[in-house]
């Protein structure tokens, strides 16, 4: 009896000593270790022993974590105002920076791409914010990133979701847009005109550079005519016929 008393007693200390001093760190984590309030080291996955009293430990997710930015009211260089916003793509690369450098990183890394996507948004005009948004993105990742750097982060992408317009702008620039369309309608309807106005001279040098070509010509227009159901036929003499006839003329007049 005293025996098993003593080895429940062994059972017991090690599930207190367990709760007490055992830390268990997964794989996508570090452990940011302190000493009596003092960086002692960064501890990788696996159970780790942590004194209580004495020592502290912070776990720190190293895994990419994606942000949204929310929606943020700026205004472009050329005094429009939008509304952007964007989701931020984000690492901790240093655990030890990220806790002793900064409070709350996560929170400061939000902070950071608000106010940079608003400086980046009034340093472009409003037609390079909506057909360049990748070379905008970029920009707000590279100050982001650098600015970042001393607490550990790493920044791999931002994106921009949406960039929202005033009612009137989206009006204008859709008025824009159907202008451009007809103005590219008629430059390509002009464009037509004048290849088949080359087209046809080219054809009218050959049909009288060659005898008869045009009596064919009209002869194949009367054989297409001749399907038309309309009541009403206008049909041009050749040329050649007039010729054949100002001839004769001339012969009884000699």
């Amino acid at each position: 009896m005293e025996g098993l008393l003593f080895y429940g007693e062994i059972v017991l200390g090690i599930i207190v000593f367990a709760v007490l001093f055992l830390r268990q760190i997964n794989q996508y984590e570090r452990g940011v270790k302190f000493t009596m309030g003092r960086f002692t080291g960064i501890k990788n996955s696996g159970w780790r022993i942590v004194v209580p009293i004495f020592q502290s430990m912070t776990k720190v997710d190293m895994r990419i974590k994606a942000v949204d930015v929310p929606d943020q009211k700026a205004i472009t260089k050329d005094n429009i105002s939008v509304g952007v916003n964007a989701v931020i793509y984000y690492k901790v690369m240093d655990a030890g920076k990220a806790i002793i450098e900064v409070e709350n990183f996560r929170y400061a890394v939000s902070q950071l791409a608000q106010t940079t996507m608003r400086n980046a948004v009034g340093e472009v005009e409003l037609d390079e914010l909506l057909s360049s948004r990748e070379k905008v993105s970029e920009r707000i990742r590279t100050v982001v990133d650098i600015a970042s750097d001393p607490w550990g982060i790493k920044v791999d992408n931002v994106e921009l979701k949406d960039v929202s317009l005033p009612e009137n702008m989206e009006r204008t620039i859709a008025k824009q847009a159907e202008a451009e369309r007809e103005k590219r309608a008629v430059i390509i309807k002009a464009e037509g005109e004048v290849a088949a106005a080359e087209n046809m001279a080219k054809a009218a040098e050959i049909l009288a550079s060659s005898e008869g070509a045009l009596h064919l010509r009209t002869l194949q227009s009367i054989n297409d005519i001749s399907s038309d159901q309309s009541n009403t036929v206008v049909f041009a003499i050749p040329l050649e016929v007039l010729r054949a006839f100002e001839g004769l003329r001339k012969k009884r007049e000699e």
